[in-house]
């Protein structure tokens, strides 16, 4: 998901209309990239913990940081779509 991010960025990037909503894009593609990224990042974490307090804490953050960067990224799509159109 965080390389579809980089992708759209860079996609968007080579379309180039629109200054201003290209950087909103380029910024909320950005930011759903990393937070998909710490998404990975506490789901592994959730997995390799061995106390089952910690782990069901990053299984939750791992969960809402997901969905979070997830409505991120449609968000990005449908400004995108409207920009181009």
């Amino acid at each position: 998901m965080a390389g579809l991010c980089i992708t759209g960025v860079t996609l968007f990037y080579t379309v180039g209309k629109g200054a201003a909503a290209s950087t909103i894009v380029d910024e909320m593609m950005a930011v759903c990239a990393l937070t998909f990224l710490l998404s990975t990042y506490a789901a592994f974490w959730s997995l390799r913990s061995r106390k089952q307090v910690i782990a069901e804490r990053l299984e939750e953050v791992a969960d809402v940081t997901f969905a979070l960067a997830l409505t991120g990224m449609v968000a990005a799509g449908i400004v995108m779509v409207f920009t181009v159109l």
